[in-house]
């Protein structure tokens, strides 16, 4: 079953979001309430719920009133929550949901009121009582609206469509390796905040300095400089700070914070407070830079012991969401002995993000430009630019993560090289204390010396490159692991973001056989690839495709996948194949 939204132009959607390239951090105010919970909903076939007027939720008002449709007493589904799983017949639906709640709220002077949403895949427009308040584009970043002018005093009616079809000119495109989750999938928000409110802060160590803390604070709605203050209780900082004509306070604090590292990962509760407005954050102090091979975290040279992961709980066949699904998935994480991970293939909810800062997780997080964009459509840039912005905004507080990724698996053009190298420059822009990298998926292999390399003018632009290199399942060894030599951007910090292969839980044959689909051929290959490893002179890190099997619709081999990728280590029902060992030897010995 498809369905297309009706979509605004592309210059409504890039003005709106301009408009709220601000967005607070909801889980650190105190004025934020979930709306969470069981919401009402319509599946909307034939995309007919704008022209119905759906979002007007209108009631009969006399007897002989007809209205073709209702909320009521139909259908219900949890939010956050992704609905291909919660209903049997929406298993592979891309289409039109409607979601509909009511919520109550009191109208307060001098205040402004928000609706915050984590995440909805793909696109949402929103309508509180009849009437729109914005549309977004994007599954995967946060977005917001003021509506603070449609607030009723008492019962409000807040209605969201949801679009989930794949899009030729989409972000991803057409081509999933993952289940195609849609719905509101993420935490949702409603947001009462004074008028003069703390907007936006940024608090990070300044670059090339251990004992200086940088940033700035951004207030709303103030019509004359205001004082901010800034406490940071266990540093002894309590910082008095005045705002500029604009709301911002940039400042520059001596101060020397135990860093943030994986084996004591230290943050540090927070406040910002203008008037009556408090924000609270727990923050870590890193420095992270390259040094040409080399990636020195804190000024001293570390390796990546990493694991790519799904926002998925596979148990459960749907996305992850809550802070229970994040313990789940960061558990096995550390129990295979990591202390890096990669998000792919896009910005993973804020819940997983911090939940591994926590636990001490240094973090490449990758916006969703994966294989089939079309770099030619000059509407790609555009939306590319505004979910890095999003997912740099919602982040940039974040120790954990170390690399902003733009890219994974795309191929070489005129096109695609300008958008790229023009999107790395946007990144250290927007960033300059973290490393920008891309995961590429085309090195060649010399025959005649036995080398691969990679020909690829984004190499040349990113601080590291990623590798996913799928020997042993996509291609063979062309000889000996230990006798194969790399020549990949030799200058740089190289990872090996993605390798591996797939097999099914439980099945034993030829660890020399890949139609075997055996746990023992994949632990042969992992052991292979180590062995290669080692002769990989700027390598910094290893990231193995994938952590658990996963959903995928496009797997279709009847007796080992049936709509899973199967390069889990660890199965889909939880359980450690053979590989996950090899793994995590490799990684206790680092």
């Amino acid at each position: 079953m498809k369905a297309f939204l009706f979509l605004p132009t592309l210059i409504f959607l890039t003005t709106h979001l301009a408009a709220q390239s601000f967005m607070m951090n909801p889980y650190g105010c105190k004025d934020a309430r979930l709306l969470n919970g069981k919401w009402n909903a319509i599946v909307d076939l034939y995309c007919r719920g704008e022209a119905m007027k759906m979002y007007e939720n209108r009631q009969p008002k006399t007897d002989t009133e007809f209205v073709e449709y209702s909320f009521k007493n139909g259908l219900r589904l949890d939010v956050p929550g992704d609905f291909n799983s919660q209903v049997p017949e929406l298993k592979y639906y891309e289409g039109n949901v409607w979601y509909q709640r009511t919520f109550e709220a009191t109208r307060t002077a001098n205040h402004h009121q928000f609706l915050y949403f984590a995440g909805v895949s793909y696109q949402a427009a929103v309508w509180l009582n009849g009437k729109e308040i914005g549309r977004h584009e994007g599954g995967f970043t946060p977005f917001q609206f003021d509506v603070t002018n449609e607030l009723l005093d008492g019962t409000n009616d807040l209605v969201v469509l949801v679009n989930n079809t794949r899009r030729v000119d989409g972000i991803p495109a057409m081509n999933f390796d993952w289940w195609n989750y849609g719905g509101i999938l993420r935490d949702v928000f409603f947001i009462n905040r004074p008028e003069i409110h703390v907007r936006d802060y940024k608090i990070q160590l300044k670059p090339g300095h251990q004992d200086l803390i940088t940033g700035h604070l951004q207030i709303q709605g103030a019509r004359e400089p205001q004082t901010v203050c800034l406490q940071i209780p266990e540093l002894g900082i309590n910082e008095s700070l005045k705002t500029d004509a604009n709301g911002l306070a940039d400042f520059e604090i001596k101060s020397k914070p135990q860093l943030w590292e994986p084996t004591a990962p230290k943050v540090y509760a927070t406040t910002v407070a203008v008037g009556s407005d408090t924000v609270s954050d727990e923050i870590g102090f890193r420095e992270i830079k390259v040094d040409g091979t080399r990636i020195l975290l804190n000024g001293k040279p570390v390796f990546l012991k990493g694991i790519n992961f799904h926002e998925e709980i596979p148990q459960r066949l749907g996305r992850a969401y809550s802070d229970a699904d994040a313990s789940m998935i960061i558990s096995e994480v550390k129990a295979l002995g990591c202390n890096f991970i990669r998000t792919a293939h896009y910005p993973q909810n804020e819940r997983i993000v911090r939940t591994a800062e926590k636990l001490g997780l240094m973090i490449w997080e990758e916006i969703p430009l994966w294989q089939g964009i079309e770099f030619s459509n000059p509407v790609i840039l555009n939306k590319a630019q505004n979910m890095l912005k999003e997912m740099v905004y919602r982040d940039k507080n974040r120790a954990g993560i170390i690399i902003w990724s733009i890219a994974n698996e795309t191929s070489p053009s005129d096109y695609r090289d300008q958008v790229l190298t023009d999107l790395v420059k946007l990144t250290h822009s927007l960033d300059p204390t973290r490393l920008v990298g891309a995961a590429f998926d085309n090195v060649g292999y010399n025959k005649e010396a036995g080398t691969f390399t990679l020909k690829d003018k984004l190499s040349e632009a990113v601080d590291v490159v990623g590798v996913n290199k799928y020997l042993g399942w996509y291609q063979p060894f062309p000889m000996a692991p230990e006798k194969i030599r790399w020549q990949v951007a030799p200058q740089k910090p190289l990872i090996m973001t993605e390798f591996g292969c797939e097999a099914l839980y439980g099945v034993h044959g030829s660890a020399d056989t890949a139609h075997s689909w055996s746990e023992d051929y994949q632990e042969n290959i992992y052991q292979k690839n180590y062995t290669m490893f080692e002769n990989i002179p700027n390598l910094v890190g290893t990231s193995p495709w994938v952590l658990f099997d996963f959903r995928s619709p496009t797997r279709c081999h009847p007796q080992n996948q049936e709509g899973w990728n199967r390069k889990g280590l660890v199965s889909d029902k939880g359980q450690r194949k053979k590989a996950w060992w090899v793994v995590k030897k490799f990684y206790d010995n680092r």
